[in-house]
């Protein structure tokens, strides 16, 4: 397949096309942004994007980081992420505000609906009947309209990021980040990863629905070579055709699988909280009994914002949790899932746990640390990715830049 790569020109003709359609005029608008832990040329997008609403009227622009419970950047990882010296630009361009979402903090959260219990267990198929109160971050009702700009993957929880997912997780409360990433848990993201119309999106965009200010959306589907295309519309149409394309771009497929994958983490991912999306995106190609190696020697953190919670509890199969659930309803939904999604499918029974494969951790992270998240470690020293990719062992894939595209065995 012929891949295009869109240059500034494309891309901001793109942009301004779609924008102009709207009468933005006089509007205060909320951009919604992907992190670091995502590729995107956030430089690009940030100066197209600011001169395009500018130039369609818009009056106020306030670009809010969608952190969903990532770590907040601060001043100078905010520079480093929008490619500008923010100091002076607020100085230059007073109509332009930069920050980042606070989940944790409930003055900057408002309701502005609920899933009951009925629409619950039909969005979810039965696996869910808990009601959800909708809480998001109030500037959506500060603004006259949401923009979300943010690109499209394959993704663990909810089949195909981006879209209406930059409003939950992105700047939701805890509420719907945790009923969504469990309920993900529950379908497992062996099952749902790289599939577009999955009972989580469909409970994420009910949710979307009950914002009562208007949505827009610009999807990217890029790589490290680029920008491959980039879609304006409705979230829910921009997303759709994001997905149709990431699926195209961003999976790569093998004929049989493999005995060990070593997934080399780029340094974006700089905790295992999204670091063990090596894991998520090679776990379809590992034969029963292989192995999945987290080779990131940068990474020492397991997660800043819930590395307590998942130290209490370790990383296991989503069985060893449901079969005793009493010993974990206290802790975070969102922890438990990701939990059972580093650790993969497998099976709990007669207090016996037999995960299909295994995880195994080639970071800063300590030996005894691994044992205590119930882990295999490896001395990443001893691992050399380049060697072995140069090798002709047919058993060991190494997947370099781990994290965003996708493997799939063609018969599956």
């Amino acid at each position: 397949m012929t891949q295009t790569i869109l240059d500034d020109g494309a891309l901001a003709a793109i942009i301004a096309q779609g924008l102009t359609a709207r009468n933005l005029r006089g509007q205060r608008v909320l951009v919604l942004i992907p992190d670091a832990t995502r590729t995107m040329p956030m430089p690009r997008y940030f100066a197209i994007v600011r001169h395009a609403l500018r130039e369609a009227g818009a009056m106020q622009q306030t670009w809010m980081v969608a952190l969903g419970t990532h770590p907040a950047m601060d001043t100078d990882a905010l520079n480093r992420l929008l490619g500008c010296d923010l100091t002076k630009l607020s100085h230059d361009e007073s109509d332009i505000a930069v920050v980042n979402h606070a989940w944790q903090d409930p003055a900057t959260l408002v309701q502005v609906g609920v899933i009951d219990s009925d629409t619950m267990a039909r969005l979810s198929g039965g696996l869910n009947s808990d009601a959800v109160p909708v809480r998001i971050n109030r500037a959506v009702l500060t603004h006259d309209l949401v923009l979300i700009c943010g690109p499209v993957f394959p993704h663990e929880v909810v089949g195909f990021s981006g879209g209406n997912k930059y409003l939950f997780p992105g700047i939701s409360g805890p509420d719907v980040i945790n009923a969504t990433h469990w309920l993900g848990a529950l379908l497992t993201s062996y099952a749902i990863i790289g599939t577009a119309n999955t009972a989580v999106r469909a409970v994420i965009d009910y949710a979307a629905a009950l914002i009562p200010t208007p949505r827009f959306a610009i999807c990217a589907v890029v790589t490290p070579a680029g920008v491959h295309g980039t879609f304006v519309d409705n979230p829910e149409a921009a997303w759709a055709a994001a997905a149709e394309l990431s699926a195209q771009i961003h999976v790569r497929w093998l004929e049989k699988p493999v005995q060990r994958v070593i997934a080399v983490l780029p340094s974006m991912y700089d905790e295992l909280w999204v670091g063990s999306k090596g894991m998520y995106k090679s776990e379809p190609v590992v034969a029963d009994g292989g192995e999945v190696v987290i080779y990131a020697p940068h990474l020492h953190e397991v997660s800043v914002v819930h590395g307590k919670s998942i130290r209490e509890i370790g990383y296991h199969v989503r069985d060893y949790f449901l079969g005793q659930w009493d010993k974990f309803a206290h802790v975070p939904k969102g922890v438990i899932a990701h939990s059972t999604h580093l650790r993969g499918v497998g099976t709990w029974h007669d207090g016996i746990e037999r995960p299909r494969i295994t995880v195994t951790l080639a970071t800063g992270i300590s030996r005894e640390e691994c044992q205590q998240l119930n882990l295999n470690y490896a001395d990443y020293r001893t691992i050399d990715p380049q060697r072995l990719a140069a090798g002709d062992d047919s058993e060991c894939l190494v997947i370099p830049r781990a994290g965003e595209f996708l493997y799939r065995l063609r018969d599956c």
